[in-house]
């Protein structure tokens, strides 16, 4: 049996409403600088692949760091609007898998790490899809947070690869593979909070 054109229409109005509502207020510092390190994704790419690599690294720690301040100053400040709890997190997975990926194609990193992340990220985006679409928003959780930051550490060291390589040394892959097994924690505990959160929605 096929769902009437008002239950669409009710289905699509709420949609709309949930997508409004994450839109509102979003002109504020924090989601600036979220914005911003949206922004530096394709510098990011440019300069690395003309093989600027310290260049590269400049613009990768400057969208670090605005990782960084926005959270610090939205709490300060009580700017921690929707936008940001669901953007914020959407550009730092966009920023690292970016990275990531270049680092791959240069060699530097193997790509089994860069697929197991790439797919757990793509479960991540796909579940909370599906979730704001049952009007459920999950957010980043504590573990992801690890994750993310041990991802930029392995990153900024990966940009000494050749000096590490040279002394013997592989710290910034050691350090890349407690980031994915960070990560994939975080998909469990992300998994387990959202069926949570949906069961606590239709029990209501």
């Amino acid at each position: 049996m096929k769902p009437s054109a008002g239950w669409c229409g009710q289905k699509g109005a709420f949609l709309k409403e949930q997508i409004r509502g994450l839109f509102k207020d979003v002109w504020n510092v924090p989601n600036v600088l979220t914005m911003l390190r949206l922004l530096l994704i394709p510098v990011f790419v440019a300069v690395y692949v003309h093989g600027h690599r310290f260049t590269a690294l400049a613009v990768f720690c400057v969208a670090s760091l605005t990782d960084a301040l926005d959270g610090i100053i939205a709490r300060r400040c009580n700017l921690v609007t929707s936008f940001g709890k669901l953007m914020d997190p959407l550009a730092d997975k966009l920023m690292v898998c970016t990275a990531l990926i270049c680092q791959g194609i240069s060699g530097i990193f193997p790509w089994s790490a860069i697929i197991i992340v790439a797919l757990k990220e793509t479960v991540m985006v796909a579940g909370g899809a599906y979730m704001l679409g049952k009007g459920v928003v999950v957010y980043a959780n504590w573990a992801g947070k690890i994750a993310t930051v041990s991802f930029i550490v392995s990153l900024i060291l990966s940009f000494f690869h050749p000096e590490f390589e040279a002394r013997g040394l592989h710290m910034d892959r050691i350090v890349l593979w407690v980031s994915v097994g960070l990560a994939l924690i975080a998909l469990v505990d992300y998994s387990l909070m959202s069926w949570k959160k949906l069961r606590g929605k239709q029990d209501s």
